[in-house]
């Protein structure tokens, strides 16, 4: 009989612990900080989500464009993740997080999803540029045209551009750039986002604006983050927004007179039976 193996490390439970924070009788510590004494009056909160996701503290540019992307998804007016929520407000005033968890559960491909999306595409297209050539204009130009020509091709819409309501300019895309150049964080994904604007227009005649989660999206991904986060940042924000929804709600309510509303309207659409 052969002697037993020595346990590994997934068996005597070495695997399980985290490095985001933990709780003692008489101390709270995020990050390897100590909560009370090094965070608490010391770090904004921007500051603190991104130390949470990168492990870090973000530099004063980084921060800057951080923030700037939170601000900007925060709401966009009675979306239907800010219906969601002020309706389940509506029907259950007794649970906040049931109202929050229903707007949240809105975000996808149509709404704040594109943040994700946006940084997805940019950085498959990237993939195909050496590091050391990520600041050529001409190289960026021309992945972007190979990159439209394909998903043009193969009949789907191009991540980042062309919005419901800003049919021109999103207001919020010129701003990040703008700050982008004054924090010198003007980053090859942003970059590439304007030449894939270009280089859609070019092939199909007409222009899309860029809009502000895809933009927003690029500096998620200019900042380091990998793409699977940018949605995660973009329902944080949101929250924020929700939040703001809900306690108008509770002050001055809509949620059931809509209801009221869409009910009515709904049932002289009904045709009458027929005996």
């Amino acid at each position: 009989m052969s002697e037993p193996s020595e346990p590994r490390s997934s068996e005597t439970g070495d695997w399980l612990r985290s490095s985001i924070g933990h709780a003692t009788p008489d101390s709270i510590t995020v990050r390897g900080r100590d909560l009370a004494s090094e965070v608490m009056g010391r770090m904004s909160f921007t500051d603190l989500a991104f130390l949470l996701a990168a492990g870090r503290t973000p530099s004063e540019a980084e921060a800057t464009m951080f923030n700037a992307v939170l601000v900007s998804l925060a709401d966009h007016g009675l979306t239907p993740t800010a219906l969601a929520a002020r309706l389940t407000y509506t029907g259950a005033p007794e649970a906040m997080q049931g109202a929050i968890a229903a707007g949240l559960l809105g975000g996808g491909s149509v709404f704040l999803g594109p943040a994700e999306d946006a940084a997805r595409f940019l950085h498959d297209v990237l993939a195909a540029v050496p590091d050391d050539r990520r600041s050529d204009d001409s190289a960026l130009e021309a992945v972007a045209a190979d990159a439209v020509e394909k998903v043009l091709a193969a009949g789907n819409r191009i991540p980042g551009l062309g919005h419901p309501v800003h049919r021109e300019t999103d207001p919020r895309t010129p701003r990040f750039y703008e700050l982008a150049r004054e924090v010198g964080l003007l980053g090859p994904n942003l970059r590439l986002l304007r030449f894939v604007a270009a280089a859609q227009q070019k092939a199909t005649g007409r222009a899309l604006p860029i809009n502000g989660a895809g933009a927003a999206g690029a500096v998620l991904a200019d900042l380091g983050f990998p793409p699977t986060l940018a949605r995660g940042f973009a329902l944080l924000a949101r929250t924020a927004g929700l939040v703001g929804h809900l306690a108008e709600e509770a002050e001055h309510p809509i949620g059931m007179r809509l209801y009221k509303e869409v009910n009515a309207r709904a049932l002289e659409n009904v045709e009458p039976e027929t005996p």
